[in-house]
């Protein structure tokens, strides 16, 4: 999709250290070399970032999920953004392909916070002048900003994988009704009937009981579908209730594979037949396991940039972007 042109004077590249191989991988995408940098830790722990190369004048995008370690790889992101202000850039995009702390984003128990807005609030201040991001947990994160916000989506290309896999009687499960709408709109990529985990959390420590299932699973292959993966003890958990309920075979996916704790032990030890993620956040060897595909995002970024760049519509990229 990608119009042929020589960006390299006009469009800078920069990167933290949460994700660089998805950086160069957007870089590669647009045919630019990567934006010069030094970011390290002191033995004190303070982040220090130098820029390399001139920014004065320039369309400058740092491309840093805010992924573990979170708040490193947030600092490290202001940090960046304060020095390219600092060196004269003319707009600086802060693109966050996973947006942390995106599950705070509202007031439901008392005396805590709201950090997925002070997050915003802290970009807004380092210099930020537009964000791009993917599959936020929660949309109205977008309005937490006084400044443009372009939110992409992994829905097709996850659909684009399991479309070719041609998987008979399959249904797309929504992990719990706040996700349901963006599971219609899945399951509807996929031609396939769409069923409903309901569930309740209980407290802060990702331990959830089910409640019903809302639709017809039974003698059906399901596909689970999720905007992140945590512990993976919600995913193990639906897993094997699908299962009980009569499933025979259940695929899931998300788009970001965040995998804390004991989650890649939880998912080697499921019945889960295949995993698909994207490459938003970076997996470690030990968590590159057979069960587990990935799916680089990178072209999706790299020509939301282009179009960013050249002041053309995101929106018609979704519009080319069709089922193959």
């Amino acid at each position: 999709m990608l119009v042929n042109g020589n960006l390299t004077e006009e469009l800078k590249i920069f990167t933290g250290n949460a994700n660089p191989d998805l950086a160069k991988a957007v870089a590669d995408y647009l045919k630019v070399q990567m934006g010069k940098c030094e970011v390290f830790q002191f033995s004190n722990e303070n982040i220090f970032v130098r820029i390399q190369e001139s920014v004065r004048q320039k369309d400058v995008y740092v491309i840093q999920p805010t992924c573990s370690p979170v708040n490193q790889s947030i600092m490290e992101l202001l940090i960046m953004m304060d020095a390219l202000k600092r060196a004269s850039s003319e707009r600086i995009t802060a693109v966050l392909p996973y947006y942390g702390y995106g599950r705070t984003d509202k007031k439901d128990q008392p005396r805590v916070p709201i950090t997925a807005r002070l997050i915003a609030d802290l970009l807004t201040t380092a210099g930020a002048s537009r964000i791009l991001t993917v599959d936020l947990h929660a949309p109205q994160i977008q309005g937490f900003f006084d400044m443009p916000v372009d939110e992409l989506t992994a829905e097709n290309l996850l659909a684009n994988y399991f479309k070719k896999k041609k998987i008979e009687d399959l249904v797309v499960v929504a992990t719990d009704v706040g996700i349901s709408k963006k599971a219609r709109d899945f399951a509807a990529k996929l031609d396939a009937p769409l069923a409903i985990i309901e569930k309740r959390r209980m407290g802060n420590n990702d331990i959830t009981r089910t409640i019903n299932i809302i639709g017809d699973v039974e003698g059906k292959n399901a596909l689970t579908f999720d905007d992140e993966i945590d512990t993976a003890g919600s995913l193990v958990g639906n897993v094997n209730i699908l299962i009980s309920k009569g499933v025979k075979e259940v695929y899931s996916c998300a788009t970001h594979p965040v995998l804390s704790g004991p989650a890649i032990q939880r998912i080697a030890a499921s019945p889960i037949k295949e995993l698909v993620v994207t490459d938003s956040i970076p997996l470690t060897p030990p968590k590159k396991i057979d069960k587990i595909t990935i799916l680089s995002i990178a072209p999706l970024i790299g020509e939301a940039i282009y179009r960013i760049h050249t002041g053309n519509s995101i929106g018609e990229m979704y519009d080319q972007m069709q089922m193959e």
